[in-house]
């Protein structure tokens, strides 16, 4: 396993980590007894990075990786990043939510649910819109100082609201969305994205020395090869709710993973590996958190751990991803 360092966190990171969406029910293809092997053979392979949330699985996915690191008692060996600002209503209708009262009360339901009493990296998921940068602050200086939480982390933020949040508290960790074909792409699933990760982010974590999470590295399956025979989701399926999975744009996209499959099959290598190890070679980039459906998975992601993008690969790959860097 490669491990980063970044100056505003203590401990090493695995360059990969375990998303754990998935752990929520919400894909196709993962169900409990396939998530605790995941979490199992991640540490036994060198992985101590895993992030969730409690929205994935409207709380099961907090519970299922809590329940795994109770079991296998390692909790204190790894480092769990969770998140906080979307709620939900017995009809699973989210709403943005960062007041200190409901942050209050997160914490406390992510603690119980994970069966810990910390969480190493406190990330707020969406900006909400309406509570004030300050109150957002005191609250987390106010749950850090009562030791429920280590690190604070943003996500979707845009970097001018970043910046005053550092006027009064640290933030150490930022998680984006992030991959070959979405590198400073304005949406994700429909929802408008208030910066450009590649243009903005980057500069900002190297600079100021914090974790740099990118998430969905894979494309949620398009840069695994998934998706070369058309789409085919089961209704529960969250990818659903993507419309870059649909109409004109997708083939556009799906076109590229094409020859993005291509290049690395002609220097023997997987697409997927492909995908990691281009994010993992970034220096910006710490640990790159994606979503696996089994153990098979989780090993072959590894392999891209084993060798490094040559440049004459670099300059191949470019050409075809660089029609995607502003869309």
């Amino acid at each position: 396993m490669i491990y980063k360092k970044v100056k505003r966190v203590e401990e090493e990171i695995s360059a990969l980590g375990v998303g754990c969406w998935n752990f929520g029910g919400d894909w196709d293809s993962v169900n409990d007894e396939k998530a605790e092997k995941i979490v199992n053979e991640a540490i036994a392979l060198g992985i101590n990075f895993f992030d969730v949330a409690p929205v994935y699985g409207w709380g099961h996915a907090e519970n299922t990786l809590g329940r795994a690191l109770k079991k296998n008692g390692m909790r204190h060996q790894v480092l769990i990043a969770t998140k906080a600002g979307l709620i939900w209503d017995d009809m699973h209708h989210i709403t943005n939510d960062l007041s200190r009262s409901n942050l209050l009360k997160e914490v406390d339901q992510s603690l119980k649910r994970l069966q810990t009493d910390y969480i190493d990296i406190y990330q707020m998921h969406w900006p909400d819109g309406h509570t004030e940068i300050e109150e957002i602050a005191e609250t987390l200086s106010e749950i850090k100082k009562a030791g429920k939480i280590r690190y604070v982390g943003l996500s979707n933020f845009n970097q001018a609201d970043m910046e005053k949040i550092m006027t009064y508290i640290s933030v150490d960790c930022q998680q984006n969305l992030y991959n070959m074909l979405e590198r400073n792409t304005a949406s994700y699933h429909g929802i408008k994205l208030d910066y450009k990760t590649e243009k903005e982010v980057l500069p900002n974590v190297k600079k100021l020395g914090q974790v740099f999470l990118p998430y969905s590295p894979m494309f949620q399956g398009l840069l695994a090869g998934k998706f070369n025979n058309g789409i085919d989701f089961s209704e529960k399926d969250i990818r659903n709710a993507n419309p870059k999975f649909f109409g004109e744009k997708f083939f556009l996209y799906r076109d590229a993973a094409r020859q993005l499959e291509k290049l690395a099959e002609n220097y023997q290598k997987r697409l997927s590996e492909l995908a990691l190890n281009w994010l993992i070679q970034k220096d910006e980039v710490t640990s790159v958190i994606g979503g696996v459906s089994d153990v098979l998975q989780l090993r072959e992601n590894t392999h891209c751990l084993e060798w490094k993008i040559s440049r004459e690969m670099e300059k191949e790959i470019e050409e075809i991803i660089s029609p995607f860097e502003n869309i």
